[in-house]
Formats: C-alpha cells, sequence, structure tokens
C-alpha cells in the first residue's frame, strides 16, 4: 500500500512537474553609452511577484515557466525598461540602461530603492552611489569614499586626521578592503586625510557589517568591496577635478569598438610645492594611478586586467624621507558555462610597502607584507528559487616586518633583517539563497578555512611555550628569555589551524513594504596588525597567527525591521548586532612594538564584545533627499589573569575598547534648487574616544610625576561639527563639449576645536603640570572645478 502511495503521488508530481516546464531567461545589463556592465541591476516580473539582480559583471538568470511575461528592469538614474517576451525555451536577453534625460543623482545606501530588498535575507549591507560621495562635504573638498562611509550607522574611526575606520565596534585591522578583489592593507593617503581610492574609477562600493557571505573571510568586523569601472567601449570619455592641494584625471576608450577597452585615472596632491615660497624644506605628498582593461573574447568568455599602484611621501628636509604605498593586480577571467552557471577566475598580487630614510643617524628601513591569491568562484542560478555560490582560494602570505641597511658609506648601521615570516591561507565555501515561501527567505552557507604558518630562518623556544612571564613581586607582565633557538625549514609547518565559518539569514516579509531579517555570523581572523594606537600609522606590522598567537574568532548575531514607505520615497531600517571575539590581541604594559624581533613576548591573547542599536530613516527621491542615522552601542574588551596567581591586563576587567562610540549619529542632506544648484549638508556628534587621564601624582627627586589608573576610564570630550558645500553648474557649459563644475565647501562651519588628543605636560613658566589639547583642523574653506567631456 506504501508502495502504491509513492508511486501515485510521484506520477502526479511528474505530472506537475511536466505541465510547468520551465525555462531560463540570462543576459547581461550594461550602460548604453558606455558598454559598461552593471551592479544591482533589478530584473522584475511582476506577475509572479519574483526577480533577479545582476552580479559584480553585470550578470542575470532566472528560471521561469514557460508563457509570456512583461519584464521590468530598473536601477536608480536610469530609465526603466519593459519589454515583453514569450518564454518557450531557454533564452538570452541583453539589455542597454540608458541614463535619464534629466538625472537627478540619486542618494543610495542599500542595494537598491526598490521593494525587492525587503525579500531578500541579507542584511547588515550598505551601498553608496558614486554620485552620493562626490556630494558629501569633506575636508579639502576632495570626494572620498571613506570619508563617506563615516555618514552610515555603525561606522566610526578614531577622529580628525586619523586612518582607517571601525564598524560596530571592531578594531581598523577586522576590516577587508578590497580593491577589484585585491587586499588593500592600507586604505589612508597623508596619514589619513584621504583615501586611496579615486572617486572617479569606481564603479561599485558595497560595505558588509554583518550576515557576512561565506564567499569573503579573513576578518572579523566588515567588507568593504569595490569594484572599479571597466573603461568605456563606445567612445573615448575624460574627466577629473582640479582643487587646492590635489587634483586628478581620469581616461577611458574603446581598444575595438564594442569588444574591448581601456581606463587610466591618475590623482596627485601637489600643496608640497608651494612651502618653499615660506622657506619650509618639508613635503608631504601622495600619487596613485588606477589602470584597467577589458577583452570580450565571445558571448561566453571576457578578461580583465586592472591593478593601482599608490605612493605617499612625507620628509623633513633630506634627512627624514618616509615612503609607503599599496601596489596591486588582477587578472580575471570570466567563463559562462551555460545559461545557469557563471564562473570567475581570479590571480591577485597585493603589496604593502613601507620605507623610512633617516639620514642624520645613517640608516634604510623597508618593510612590508606581500601576498598571492588565486580565487575560482561558481554562481549556479538553480531556478527562480534557488541560488548557491561556492568557490576555492588559496593565499600566500609573505611577511617583512622590517630591514635595516647603511644608507651611505659613512654610516655606523649594521645591516640587519628582521625575522620574515611565511603562510599559506586556503578556504572552500559554498553559499546559498533559497526562497523557501512567497514570504521566508533564507541565505545560508559554510566556509572552511585552513591556515598553515610556514618555517621561517628563526624561531625562539620559551619555557613551557610561554613567551610572557608574569613578576608576581611587582605584578607585571614581563618578555621571557629564550631557552633555545630552532631554524626550521620553509617547508615546515609551526601552527596549522582549521576552523569552519557558517553563516545564515533569513528575512521574512511581513507584508509588501516590510520584513523583519536576523542574521549569524561566525569568521575567523588569522592576520593581526601589531599596533597600539587607536587609529593604524603606517609603521604597523601585520604579523600572521602561529606557536604563540591565535587566530581571532568571532560570532555575530543580528536583527532588524525593515521598511518601505510610500512605495519606496522613504526607507527605514533598524538593526540589533551582538559580537563574541574570542583571542583578541592584548597588549602588556610598556610594550615595545617598533622592530621588535620577537612580538611574541609583549602580547596575550584576551576577548572581546560589542553590541547595539543601529537606525537608518532615508529620503530617496524628490529634490530633497538624504538620510538620518544613529548608533547606540558598547566596544569592551578584557585579558584576565591565565590562572589565580596572574592579574591580568587591567585587572581582568572589562574595559572600553579605543573605538568605543556610545552615542554616534550624522545627517546627511542634498538638495536640487535647480539645474545649476545644488547644496549638500552633514552634521556629525560622536561620543568622545575613550583615553586616560592621570588620576593623580607623585614626588620624585624633585620632579612631579603623574601616574594613570585603569585603561581607557576617560574619554576626550565629544566630537561634533557641521559641513556644507555647494555645486554650480553654468548653463552654459551643457551645450558644450567640455562640461564643468564648482564645488565650494566649507569644512567645520562653526570652527569646532575637536580634541584629538589631551596630552599633561609640566608648564615651563609655572613647573605645574597641566592638560593641553591638541586641535587638527578648525574651519576649511575649499573650492575644486570638476570637468568631463
Amino acid at each position: 500500500m506504501k508502495l502504491f502511495c509513492f508511486n501515485s503521488l510521484f506520477f502526479l508530481y511528474s505530472c506537475f512537474l511536466f505541465s510547468q516546464q520551465k525555462y531560463t531567461l540570462s543576459g547581461t545589463v550594461s550602460e548604453a553609452a558606455s558598454n559598461e556592465t552593471m551592479i544591482g541591476v533589478t530584473i522584475a516580473i511582476p506577475e509572479l511577484n519574483t526577480g533577479v539582480t545582476t552580479n559584480e559583471y553585470g550578470f542575470y538568470s532566472i528560471t521561469l515557466p514557460a508563457g509570456t511575461y512583461e519584464i521590468h528592469v530598473g536601477y536608480l538614474g536610469f530609465q526603466d525598461q519593459i519589454q515583453n517576451i514569450e518564454l518557450t525555451e531557454n533564452s538570452k536577453l541583453n539589455f542597454l540602461m540608458e541614463e535619464e534625460a534629466e538625472q537627478l543623482e540619486e542618494v543610495v545606501v542599500t542595494d537598491t530603492g526598490d521593494k525587492m530588498d525587503i525579500r531578500k535575507p541579507q542584511m547588515s549591507v550598505n551601498t553608496m552611489s558614486v554620485a552620493t560621495i562626490k556630494k558629501i562635504p569633506v575636508i579639502l573638498g576632495e570626494a572620498d569614499v571613506i570619508k563617506s562611509i563615516l555618514l552610515l550607522p555603525g561606522v566610526t574611526n578614531a577622529g580628525e586626521g586619523s586612518s582607517g575606520f571601525n564598524v560596530r565596534g571592531g578594531a581598523a585591522d577586522q576590516n577587508l578592503i578590497l580593491l577589484d578583489e585585491a587586499t588593500i592593507f592600507n586604505s589612508s593617503h597623508l596619514f589619513g586625510l584621504f583615501s586611496v581610492f579615486n572617486p572617479d574609477a569606481i564603479k561599485d562600493i558595497k560595505l558588509y557589517k554583518g550576515g557576512i557571505p561565506a564567499r569573503y573571510g579573513g576578518r572579523l568586523s566588515s567588507v568593504l568591496d569595490i569594484f572599479q569601472k571597466e573603461g568605456n567601449s563606445k567612445t573615448f570619455k575624460a574627466n577629473g577635478g582640479i582643487g587646492l592641494i590635489a587634483s586628478r584625471l581620469l581616461l577611458e576608450g574603446p581598444l575595438k569598438k564594442d569588444k574591448s577597452a581601456y581606463l587610466i585615472g591618475g590623482r596627485s596632491s601637489y600643496a608640497h610645492l608651494f612651502l618653499p615660497l615660506f622657506d619650509i624644506d618639508n613635503t608631504a605628498y601622495f600619487y596613485d594611478l588606477n589602470t584597467k582593461i577589458n577583452f570580450k573574447l565571445n558571448e561566453n568568455n571576457n578578461i580583465f586586467l586592472s591593478g593601482y599602484f599608490g605612493r605617499d611621501v612625507f620628509s623633513i628636509s633630506d634627512s627624514f624621507i618616509n615612503t609607503y604605498g599599496n601596489a596591486v593586480g588582477n587578472f580575471r577571467w570570466n567563463h559562462l558555462f551555460s545559461n545557469k552557471l557563471f564562473s570567475n577566475l581570479s590571480l591577485i598580487y597585493s603589496d604593502y610597502y613601507y620605507g623610512l630614510k633617516l639620514d642624520f643617524v645613517g640608516f634604510n628601513w623597508n618593510s612590508g607584507i606581500q601576498n598571492f591569491n588565486v580565487k575560482y568562484d561558481l554562481k549556479h542560478y538553480m531556478n527562480d528559487h534557488l541560488r548557491i555560490n561556492y568557490g576555492l582560494n588559496n593565499i600566500y602570505y609573505r611577511f617583512n616586518p622590517g630591514k635595516i641597511a647603511p644608507s651611505n658609506s659613512n654610516s655606523g648601521i649594521v645591516e640587519d633583517q628582521l625575522i620574515q615570516k611565511y603562510a599559506n591561507e586556503f578556504a572552500a565555501y559554498v553559499d546559498i539563497e533559497h526562497q523557501i515561501t512567497p514570504k521566508l527567505s533564507l541565505g545560508y552557507g559554510l566556509r572552511f578555512s585552513y591556515f598553515n604558518r610556514l618555517g621561517q630562518d628563526e624561531l625562539n623556544v620559551y619555557e613551557n611555550d610561554n613567551p610572557v612571564v608574569y613578576n608576581t613581586t611587582l605584578q607585571i607582565y614581563q618578555e621571557a628569555e629564550p631557552t633555545a633557538v630552532i631554524y626550521p625549514e620553509r617547508s615546515e609547518s609551526l601552527a596549522k589551524f582549521t576552523n569552519f565559518e557558517p553563516r545564515i539569514g533569513l528575512s521574512y516579509l511581513i507584508n509588501q513594504n516590510s520584513s523583519i531579517k536576523a542574521s549569524y555570523t561566525r569568521l575567523a581572523q588569522y592576520l593581526h596588525l601589531i599596533s597600539n594606537t587607536s587609529s593604524p600609522t603606517p609603521l604597523d606590522v601585520w604579523a600572521p597567527s602561529g606557536p604563540f598567537i591565535e587566530p581571532q574568532l568571532l560570532d555575530q548575531y543580528a536583527a532588524g525591521y525593515f521598511q518601505n514607505i510610500k512605495d519606496g520615497d522613504y526607507s527605514m531600517e533598524t538593526e540589533f548586532f551582538y559580537k563574541d571575539i574570542q583571542n583578541r590581541i592584548d597588549y602588556i604594559d610598556g610594550a615595545n612594538l617598533i622592530a621588535n624581533d620577537a612580538i611574541e613576548q609583549v602580547i596575550l591573547n584576551g576577548e572581546a564584545r560589542a553590541y547595539g542599536l543601529e537606525f537608518l530613516f532615508r529620503k530617496n527621491s524628490g529634490d530633497f533627499q538624504g538620510w538620518f542615522a544613529y548608533t547606540l552601542s558598547k566596544s569592551e574588551q578584557r585579558t584576565p589573569g591565565r590562572n589565580t596567581s596572574e592579574s591580568g591586563i587591567n585587572n581582568g576587567k572589562w574595559y572600553n575598547t579605543p573605538y568605543d562610540k556610545t552615542h554616534d549619529f550624522s545627517i546627511f542632506g542634498n538638495y536640487d534648487l535647480n539645474d545649476t544648484w545644488s547644496f549638500n549638508a552633514n552634521f556629525v556628534f560622536q561620543t568622545g574616544q575613550p583615553t586616560n587621564y592621570p588620576i593623580g601624582q607623585y614626588e620624585f627627586q624633585g620632579l612631579t610625576v603623574p601616574y594613570y589608573g585603569q585603561r581607557n576610564q576617560e574619554r576626550l570630550p565629544s566630537y561634533h561639527r557641521l559641513d556644507l558645500s555647494a555645486s554650480l553648474t553654468p548653463a552654459k557649459n551643457k551645450n558644450r563639449k567640455i562640461q564643468g563644475e564648482w564645488v565650494f565647501s566649507l569644512y567645520n562651519v562653526y570652527n569646532r576645536r575637536n580634541a584629538a588628543s589631551i596630552s599633561f605636560t609640566r608648564n615651563q613658566d609655572t613647573y605645574v603640570n597641566e592638560a593641553v589639547r591638541t586641535s587638527i583642523f578648525g574651519i576649511v574653506p575649499a573650492v575644486t572645478y570638476n570637468f568631463k567631456f
């Protein structure tokens, strides 16, 4: 009887499948004016209440029952397309999107303004358009990616003039920054005044703060994924800008029309050229270069070559010269196996270099980190309810903590190479996006990571494998003396780490305009930035996990409510998050990190946690657009004693991380008055950064010496500022080949002297210890001329 029922059900199911014969519609979406493929374009079928978005290379695929459909294709700033199609077989349909005749630069903070987004299980992700970035007022008037994302909820930094950024209470080294899939280890120019990303060369920006897909790994807090433009294969175009201290130029055009294109862009600052006029012999400048070439071999194969090279130079006369920067290159091959299976192979090289020349002591210093990365990713569009991403990734690392060499023949410096370190990181992943019911969608995946610390020239051996000892008499941690030194071969393995990193997210549609989402993410980080400053510096050294440094592990939980209001004219997002981190590096008191060949002697493994609430309200259409973002959060860490006889760091108690900001809110607004004038403003308020103040003082040999209490117990004053800008597009430029735009900006309008630090020194007149506030910027006016032809 059971067999009969089973066969009957199977027959009925087969008949249903036969009657619901399905076919696949696939293709690419590109800009009509340039043939540039478009990311995140929505292809919707309203009668089935379903749809899909294009991937990083403009490809889409959707499987539908046989029938006649009305296909809606939409993207902000471009004319919507509606096309009828009779689907009776697998079909390919490419779309060319035309810009709106009177395009109002839309503010885009999530994937799109389309209601389809609330259905996706992906959460904690923000996308910001390049048009929006160019509108946001920033220091010195230069459009800046990093400064712009600081206006999003959950994103902060260590203050004015600081490099890097912090996401949901995490450290700057916990952010994975990718440019065309290549890792960027230092994202700043001029010690934080600018980012390394030329906005003219950028095509797409996504910031993942949680619910991070399994294809990403290696960092705990976030992924900033940036793709460069591919180049215009239709016609030659140029655009750029001239500012007070820096200028930029981008050129793009076809190598073979409609088949291949190139892109080359450069930026440079030049304020240092005017310093000799004021008898100043110091210099500080940067330059960078973006390049890309793409070839369309045929309908199923495309290849891309892209690169970035940037350098910063800071010098004091000729006696001190500091040079640092990134260099990356990527070869990618897109292959379409079928209308349902898309693949991408990437060969990536990334290098971060730091150099220092000190002529007055006669030595040169060189350090850096290199990696070679092979990635193979596949995206399988099983049907309109199921999509699977899977792939492999292997990275080989070489760490150069520093090499000292004499700079001239009279130098007394003896050449010395700090011990170089090597490692290999392998990962395999699978990511699934699954629509279970019309209201419930799941995103789930698993990443397997394997890290192998390879042999090096020398390795210290310590008693009981403990490089840090605790002095019970003085109640302090001290460096242990090595008991021996071994010389492992490069092929040997010093330590191996294996981690399974599950990811899961869900979205439940309450109605057509609102949904609730939740996610869990586990991540492993095998690289550590050795720094005891709140903001990364070029001199900071990256170190791999190994015999004495455990990999950091994260568990993050998030839940939120999402709503489109008035057909997407407004939107609201609210998220709660909790992060738990194991093996967060902490430093013993008095730790020496610079040129330390045995860094394991000054660090301990602790733990960290962060939790909070994020709120984002946006206005997405009309002459006035913008958003309000607020974050309430807490970020702490602790390092308890390894046994009952040890006090731990900070007596084993939780203490504020340097990037803990209780309150953080920002407002951005853009108003298009007419075709000639538009106005922009943003206001930022943050709780002051944690710091240490003296809690007392004592006399020693006639000197008054301050002493400090527990770590990060005090705070700097609250940070706030208002920025304004106005853009003028002369009407006479509209009919000219060369079109121009003037941007006038005021940074820190009411001249707030925000504290970068507060130090305590002895007054030379009164001999009394006093607090001295250091501020970097007051009010800063700027003007920039942008052009294109």
